[in-house]
Formats: C-alpha cells, structure tokens, sequence
C-alpha cells in the first residue's frame, strides 16, 4: 500500500478551505477545496475523492499542486492554444492593407475578397491558410465584409461630370 496522504501546507484549516469555497465561482475548484477539506477534517482519502467526484490519484495529484501553490495551485487552467499565424506586427500590416486598398495595376484587382487577400498574405508572409480564416481575421479587425461599390481604374471624373450637364432634365 502507498504512503498515506500529505497536506504539508498549513495555511487553511478544513473549515476555512470549505468558507473559500463557498465565495469561489469556479466549480471544479471548489470540489478540489472540498476534497481537501475533508482529507484535513481525517476523512479517509478514498471517501474524500468519491464524494467529490474524483479518483483517489486524481486528489493526489490536487494535493500535491495544493502543497507546491497553495489555493491559487486549485484554479482551472486553460490551455494557452495553438500558436497564431500572423504576428500583432503581421496583422497590422495587413490591416493597412485592406484599409488602403488593393493597386489595380499591382495587384489586377479593384478591390479586395477574401480569395485575393489569400494570396496576397501568402505572398507577403508565407502562410498558406483557408480563405474562410482571411474572413475570421477581418472580423478581429473589426473590418467588414461590405465592400464599396467598385470603381474602374480608367474612370475619368470630367467626362463624368460634362455627361450629367448635358443629361436633359426628366
């Protein structure tokens, strides 16, 4: 049989885990101080572990966490994700990008979608994702999918002009 369970720390009693796990809003930590407090109140472990909704190795592990980091060591941590393709530097640019728009004779295109964008970002940073991300990327800049009406690169505002004072009134 193993070593019995050891709770070294002795900052909180089993009343006071129990009193902070009454203010605690996450509830796997506050089965984790409940088990606890029943292994300092002498409970054995295995009873301790089920009435928690635990393993008994499971509340050793907690244990030990408790041992190194006290209280805090009980939190949930979330897992800090994949890493993201594009650096906040990297996300800037391409903000600028699509604010100042695409260069017809550059690019070939009057303005951006999606599918451009996409080649335009493996191009610029060689990362080859899904056109579906481009879009997701836009929604964390806060820029929309609404586009403005295209206008032609060889569009001549004077013509435009003399054209509406020589339309006839309707």
């Amino acid at each position: 049989m193993g070593k019995a369970l050891q709770i070294t720390r002795t900052d909180h009693t089993g009343a006071t885990l129990r009193v902070l796990a009454g203010k605690c809003r996450d509830g796997a930590q506050v089965r984790r101080l409940l088990a606890l407090a029943m292994v300092l109140d002498g409970h054995p472990r295995s009873t301790a572990a089920s009435s928690n909704g635990m393993d008994r190795q499971t509340l050793r592990d907690w244990v030990h966490r408790y041992n190194d980091e006290g209280v805090d060591g009980l939190k949930t941590r979330m897992a800090p994700g994949r890493v993201a393709f594009l650096t906040e530097p990297q996300m800037a640019e391409l903000y600028e990008l699509v604010v100042s728009g695409p260069d017809p004779a550059i690019n070939g295109v009057v303005r951006w979608r999606c599918a451009d964008l996409l080649g335009e970002v493996k191009r610029r940073f060689s990362v080859d994702v899904h056109e579906s991300t481009i879009g997701k990327w836009l929604h964390q800049l806060r820029l929309t999918r609404l586009q403005p009406r295209p206008v032609h690169p060889k569009k001549d505002p004077e013509a435009e002009t003399a054209f509406k004072k020589t339309l006839p009134a309707w």
